[in-house]
């Protein structure tokens, strides 16, 4: 974020030292007048030309002591002004880049990094499987499953074999391996979700839940809680050709 702070302290710096030059000034106009009327009268009865004089002075002293008091008054407002101007811009800065970078990690555009689950997912032992054998690859419907539950669980993020899960998200089976985000997956299936961590590990072990489900097809399963997850961000660019927003402003067709 790109905030003008230099140009700011320079201005605070040029106002200040102006009020500086101001004060010294009237500070040394009421010294010289104060010791010209203590050092005259000292010396007796002033005459009335003279009394007359230092009444003239007094009253150019005090026209020009009120006019330095409101150059100073004028100078503190445009300090306040300036710094009142700059926090504003500041915080309107600072909360449009809060809600650019919630809307970009919603949308999975951005790195993130947290504690939450990390689920591995094998496949069965050869001697347990039958026929031409089978992969975790094939339970597309049970992956999907495992999404829905995380994201019931409140997860943050989730990656699938480090693709990120977005609702771009596109999963095919292709032969014998997975197509996540266009990037080719098989065995083992490794899912990270960020978010709290006993919430997400105990959705996804409840008594008969999917866990249960995949180690009673005998898919070998890992689940363990992680402090420091990362889950990359969603590399592809989505494209809106039909749709707009609805309150979106139309554009007027200059003739």
């Amino acid at each position: 974020m790109g905030y003008d702070m230099k140009g700011l302290k320079k201005r605070k710096f040029k106002e200040y030292f102006a009020l500086t030059l101001v004060s010294i000034f009237l500070g040394m106009i009421l010294s010289i007048h104060f010791k010209t009327v203590n050092k005259t009268v000292g010396e007796g009865v002033l005459p009335t030309q003279r009394a007359q004089q230092l009444a003239t002075e007094l009253k150019k002293v005090q026209s020009e002591k009120e006019s330095l008091i409101n150059r100073v008054a004028e100078l503190e407002s445009k300090i306040e002004q300036y710094e009142k101007s700059e926090v504003d811009k500041n915080v309107l800065a600072e909360n449009l880049y809060k809600d650019a970078m919630k809307y970009r990690m919603l949308a999975g555009y951005v790195d993130l990094e947290g504690e939450g689950i990390v689920l591995e997912i094998n496949d069965p032992p050869m001697d347990l499987q039958f026929g031409d054998g089978y992969s975790i690859v094939d339970e597309l419907d049970l992956i999907l499953q495992i999404i829905s539950i995380l994201n019931a669980a409140d997860a943050e993020a989730i990656s699938i074999n480090d693709q990120r899960y977005t609702s771009f998200t596109e999963i095919v089976r292709a032969g014998n391996h997975l197509e996540i985000n266009g990037v080719s997956n098989s065995s083992p299936i490794v899912i990270k979700a960020i978010g709290n961590p006993n919430t997400l590990e105990s959705a996804l072990t409840i008594k008969h839940g999917i866990i249960w489900q995949l180690r009673n097809l005998d898919y070998i399963v890992h689940i363990r809680q992680d402090r420091n997850i990362f889950i990359p961000k969603y590399r592809k660019v989505k494209e809106f050709i039909y749709a707009t927003p609805v309150n979106a402003p139309v554009e007027e067709t200059v003739n």
